[in-house]
């Protein structure tokens, strides 16, 4: 199955409500610190609604959760790695994506043999305060030779431009956050997504 180009991540449903009625077909829903009962009502909303619109979710991090629903797809930061499951999460039949930043990480990655890699910050990113400065162009084509037919995910400081860039670097796909949520008008930068990356 061949994953869409763009792959916007938000924290909500009620941001599912408003991109996924634009043509968005898949995107991942990230959720911290939710009571459980919560969590769970927000994240099987999401997944109703993913359904209702032929899209696919990527549960980020709660895997029991993602295994409970009937989720199809989750995606695990190195963190996650220590503490999931494996050997449940692909008896359940979740297809998987790793987050990675350096060597030491890529390698773990790539000896689970995910469904997708994702590598970051491509670009500086406001989204959260990380250890690694941007990656870089050079890095995203080092790393395409390196994950072979993986596909494989640029994020951090992605804008539909530079989206462009990745994508000629050996991008597959390419992910956003604050490019759309920081955004006066969501709804128009998603449809320019959809443009560049149809």
């Amino acid at each position: 199955m061949r994953l869409p180009r763009f792959y916007p991540i938000f924290d909500s449903s009620g941001w599912l409500r408003r991109a996924l009625p634009l043509g968005v077909k898949l995107v991942q829903i990230r959720i911290k610190d939710q009571p459980p009962a919560r969590l769970m009502g927000e994240l099987a909303l999401c997944q109703e609604l993913c359904r209702a619109h032929g899209a696919t979710l990527v549960v980020n991090d709660h895997w029991r959760e993602a295994i409970d629903l009937g989720c199809d797809f989750l995606h695990l930061g190195q963190e996650d790695l220590d503490t999931a499951d494996i050997a449940a999460i692909r008896k359940a039949g979740l297809r998987l994506g790793i987050s990675t930043h350096d060597h030491a990480e890529l390698d773990r990655a790539l000896a689970l043999r995910p469904d997708y890699v994702a590598l970051g910050p491509v670009w500086p990113t406001i989204l959260k305060k990380m250890k690694w400065e941007q990656q870089g162009l050079d890095r995203v084509r080092e790393w395409r030779r390196l994950v072979g037919a993986t596909p494989l995910v640029a994020i951090g400081g992605v804008t539909p431009d530079r989206a462009l860039e990745a994508f000629a670097a050996g991008a597959d796909i390419a992910a956003a956050v604050t490019d759309i949520t920081l955004n006066p008008d969501p709804e128009g930068r998603i449809r320019e997504w959809l443009r560049v990356t149809a």
